[in-house]
């Protein structure tokens, strides 16, 4: 392995921080795993560019999908509760 010395925005720090110990990893794997995802990533020109337009035409489609009379059934304090609750150790 090869060290490095980085220079991080303090929210960027509180947020390494949180999300190596919610998965339960060091700071240095979860920089490494991010730098992997990175590089599966195409380089800036090989994006598609009609990638946008396709997901706003999808989105305008099920805009003229009927609606439930019911309306909704849970609350954003439910779905919070929820969530929180999978990634919980």
């Amino acid at each position: 392995m090869v060290r490095k010395q980085v220079y991080i925005e303090p929210a960027q720090d509180r947020f390494l921080k949180q999300r190596a110990k919610v998965l339960g990893v060091t700071e240095a794997e979860l920089i490494r795993d991010a730098i992997d995802a990175l590089a599966r990533t195409p380089a800036g020109g090989q994006r598609d560019p009609e990638a946008m337009q396709r997901v706003f035409a999808i989105m305008q489609e099920r805009a003229k999908l009927p609606s439930t009379a019911e309306g909704r059934t849970w609350t954003r304090d439910d779905l919070y509760e929820e969530r929180l609750g999978r990634f919980s150790r």
